[in-house]
């Protein structure tokens, strides 16, 4: 374009782009060539603030030429209309003798008088006259994109030209050159995705990095975008100093509630009332705020709402909140939108902001959101309303504070065990209140709590207060004045918390399921607490499948009413009825979802050892050993160690010593559990099978007399409580032990119905028995093991029994090897775990496949292995096998 000025031709460019993407730029570097080459610039430049100053661009356009246009220039600035284009024909002819470029930036602001001024420039540009008119606008120009082209007297004569983003390689080749080093790719595309690709943007960030003595690398990412973040947001700063009061106004309720509200409730709730709404929107578009979608506009940016918000002032900005949340609540906005507004706003005091508020902590809570579900009900706490209403809000809030912030929710819940109202909305809400800090775990508080509480409390709230109370006395008692629970209460709470001290102690079976299921059968008019012992005691008397489906209707009512504490203790309550089914994938779920209600670190020390129990033996009996053995050994928080559920992470702890063959330190822990148990006189063997367990881990350290006295006690109380699942599988442990030497006889073992909830522990003692007759190479007696085995299912396909029950069909269905035979003597000073061990290793298997198929780490089968080479006197396989094969047929 420079080029043809000097051969007399004329030209319009026009250059569009958006905000900082560097169309003024290219229009000054133009003009610098031009003026290098000897041709004339005129600069002329819109803005804002002149956008209605008649004739104001050409006024600028005039006023280098002097002498030429003073008059001309007076008649533009008169207050009467001038007749005919002013200074037009004076600017013309001395183009003709003069090459001149006439530069525009910011095209979009030129006022209206000084637009068709320029019109008729374009249409007076003919071949001979050597003036070129350069124009810079963005990409949204009120006037229309064609506005030059239409005023062309020759198509041939307007070029358009669209300044884009930056690539991600020509960004890389622009912080090359800036920071002196090779960029990587990563560090670009960051770089181009950050700035949006913004030429002004990059080249400033670009410079702080390399000042910074940073390189262009992908460690150095975090800082590079922090700094275009700062650039953004100063520029934007920048801007809005140049706005109007209007376009600043509306400016900040687009950063308010933009997303919700259309343009014409913006300018509303932005205090203007007679500025017509699509100019206003142009003017935000041009300057490069926002973008429009529909009857909406939107921010273009993040950082730039930020910004805006920063910059308003602070009541203000409160006060546009309060606002917006009224225009939203009129327009039918969601609660949760309305409930965002209401968070930034002072309190209103109309009662839909209480329901939105509500609304919004219910969304919050559904997608996990807890820390803005609290700040929800926070926020409606401070809603004047009735004491009641403002009760029954803050215990919702303490169900959330035991996610987000324990500790808060546990003093609110001390507030509302001892809030002063009358009547039965606060006699429930004040036993919801102990009820959730039960399940929270902590029973020292619990029993303090509902001491005090009874000292005020009548009718239905003392009952429920006084089964709470036993409740948590089961645990630690304490000399206190509250009455005892009655032999045959009425009380569902009262009847559910007997019934599980009748199944903990092992008396009464009958008794106990008529008062579990009198406790179910009362619903949610009985706390929660209550009715989950409750589940669990009618499970020990072997009514597993009511027991689950009653739990089952908790869990689901639970989560109905977002009770976070007492959901997840339902549910990994679930989990371990679930697992101790045998069912393995349902227990996993269930875990999952305690999990996801209330996160592991938000437990409160007391109940933490439960959901860790469940974990670890879940982890133990679907073959992730290194996960059980991780989740044994993690750390415990103080305190863990008083609560009730100590004893089941004692005995998930000795299932996974018992798994790698630590046999005395699972019967010490084994019988450590128990020891806990018994301190709570939970006598009853179903509760946890610690007796049966530890006397088959005494067997492998020779010590059968112990091992006969912990059976022989648990048949004793499985007798006393009566239950076919307990006195089945303390049977069967009893009848393995009395046949260690002998041939099993499978006729004389119990059976007991399938959907006992033993299942899964009978079904590990007939895979052992099993493994050990295969061992001895009695196949016949194996395979009626795995017939009554294979009635016991277990619910997960990769479970460590279900590969035990892969491997011993295999062995049984294989014909018998020729040296199969009785063993030499010298076998005899073997325990039966050595000898499972070493006879597999005769048969060829590695030490791999023997840890397995026996469930044991390959550091068990080592040690095994060494001590059977020390008792037989060898020192390899060789020797193993050549002892194994030494006696003849018949001896």
């Amino acid at each position: 374009m420079v080029a043809a000025l000097g051969e007399g031709r004329p030209a319009v460019v026009s250059v569009t782009g958006r905000p900082g993407f560097g169309h003024n730029a290219l229009l000054r570097w133009t003009a610098r060539l031009a003026e290098e080459s000897s041709v004339r610039v005129l600069r002329v430049s819109g803005s804002l603030a002149e956008r209605d100053l008649r004739y104001g661009a050409v006024t600028q356009l005039l006023t280098p030429l002097g002498e030429l246009t003073e008059r001309s220039l007076r008649a533009l600035r008169g207050h009467h209309e001038p007749d005919g284009l002013p200074g037009l024909p004076e600017l013309l002819h001395t183009a003709r003798h003069t090459p001149t470029l006439v530069t525009l930036e910011d095209a979009q602001w030129v006022d209206t008088a000084s637009l068709h001024w320029l019109q008729a420039l374009v249409r007076r540009l003919s071949t001979g006259i050597p003036l070129a008119l350069l124009i810079g606008r963005t990409g949204l120009d009120p006037h229309g994109p064609d506005w030059l082209a239409e005023a062309a007297s020759s198509a041939r004569l307007t070029r358009h030209l669209t300044v884009r983003p930056l690539s991600s390689r020509a960004v890389a080749a622009l912080a090359e050159q800036i920071c002196g080093t090779p960029c990587d790719d990563a560090f670009a595309a960051a770089a181009t995705q950050a700035s949006h690709g913004s030429p002004a943007v990059l080249h400033a960030a670009l410079h702080c990095f390399a000042d910074a003595g940073h390189r262009p690398t992908a460690d150095r990412i975090p800082q590079l975008r922090t700094l275009i973040t700062g650039i953004i947001g100063d520029r934007a700063g920048r801007a809005l100093r140049g706005l109007t009061d209007e376009a600043t106004a509306v400016l900040r309720a687009l950063a308010v509630a933009g997303d919700l509200l259309d343009f014409p409730l913006i300018c509303s709730l932005a205090g203007l009332r007679t500025v017509r709404d699509s100019r206003l929107r142009a003017a935000l578009e041009m300057a490069g705020f926002t973008i429009p979608d529909g009857s909406y506009e939107r921010i273009r940016l993040a950082v730039v709402q930020a910004r805006i918000l920063e910059d308003t002032p602070a009541a203000e900005r409160a006060a546009l909140h309060a606002r917006a949340a009224h225009l939203a609540y009129r327009a039918v906005a969601d609660d949760e939108d309305i409930a965002r507004l209401l968070l930034q706003a002072p309190p209103i005091g109309e009662p839909w902001a209480v329901h939105a508020l509500r609304g919004g902590f219910d969304a919050a809570v559904r997608r996990g959101e807890f820390a803005r579900a609290t700040a929800c009900l926070r926020r409606a706490l401070d809603e004047p309303q009735d004491p009641l209403q403002h009760a029954q809000i803050g215990l919702d809030l303490a169900s959330a504070e035991a996610v987000a912030a324990p500790e808060a929710g546990d003093r609110r819940l001390t507030t509302l065990v001892h809030a002063p109202g009358e009547g039965e909305p606060w006699a429930q809400l004040r036993v919801r209140a102990l009820d959730m800090g039960l399940a929270r775990g902590d029973d020292s508080w619990g029993r303090r709590a509902a001491a005090q509480a009874l000292a005020t409390a009548h009718g239905s709230e003392r009952d429920d207060l006084i089964a709470l109370h036993w409740y948590a006395a089961e645990i630690g008692p304490e000399v206190t004045d509250v009455p005892d629970l009655p032999e045959h209460p009425l009380a569902p709470a009262q009847a559910g918390i007997r019934a599980w001290q009748l199944a903990a102690r092992g008396r009464h079976r009958e008794q106990a399921a008529d008062l579990a299921r009198h406790a179910l059968e009362a619903g949610n008019a009985a706390p929660v607490v209550p009715r989950l012992v409750a589940a669990r005691a009618l499970w020990l008397t072997d009514a597993a499948t009511e027991a689950e489906d009653r739990l089952a209707a908790i869990v689901a009512e639970l989560g109905r009413r977002h009770c976070h504490p007492t959901l997840a203790r339902a549910l990994v309550l679930s989990a371990e009825l679930h697992l101790r089914g045998g069912r393995l994938d349902a227990a996993e779920r269930a875990a999952d979802a305690a999990e996801r209600a209330l996160p592991a670190a938000a437990w409160h020390p007391l109940a933490a050892p439960h959901l860790m129990a469940v974990r670890t033996v879940i982890a133990l009996e679907t073959s992730r050993r290194d996960e059980a053995r991780a989740l044994c050994d993690a750390p415990m928080p103080p305190g863990s160690e008083y609560g009730a559920h100590w004893s089941y992470l004692l005995y998930a702890r000795a299932r996974v010593a018992t798994d790698e063959g630590r046999w005395a330190q699972a019967v010490e822990l084994f019988k450590e559990s128990g020891r806990w148990l018994l301190r709570k006189q939970w006598t009853n063997p179903i509760v946890l099978p610690w007796r049966s367990l530890a006397a088959r881990a005494c067997l492998p350290l020779g010590d059968h007399e112990q091992a006969q006295r912990l059976i022989q006690e648990e048949l004793t109380l499985a007798r006393q409580w009566g239950a076919p699942s307990a006195l089945g599988l303390a049977r069967l442990c009893a009848e393995s032990l009395d046949h260690q030497e002998p041939a099993v006889d499978v006729r004389a073992f119990p059976r007991i119905p399938r959907g006992l909830p033993t299942r899964l522990t009978y079904a590990w003692v007939l895979a052992e028995l099993a493994t050990a007759e295969v061992t001895k190479g009695d196949r016949a007696t194996a395979a009626r093991l795995l017939t009554e085995l294979s009635h016991r299912t277990v619910t997960h396909s990769s479970s460590r029994l279900a590969e035990r029950v892969r491997w011993l069909t295999d062995r049984v269905e294989q014909p018998a090897a020729p040296d199969d035979a009785d063993l030499p003597q010298e076998w005899a000073a073997l325990s039966p775990a050595e000898r499972q061990t070493a006879e597999l290793a005769r048969r060829g298997l590695s030490n791999r496949e023997i840890a397995e198929q026996l469930s044991v780490s390959r550091r068990t089968v080592e040690l095994r292995l060494s001590s059977t080479y020390k008792k037989l006197h060898i020192t390899s396989r060789e020797g193993l096998r050549a002892n194994g094969a030494s006696r003849p047929k018949g001896t």
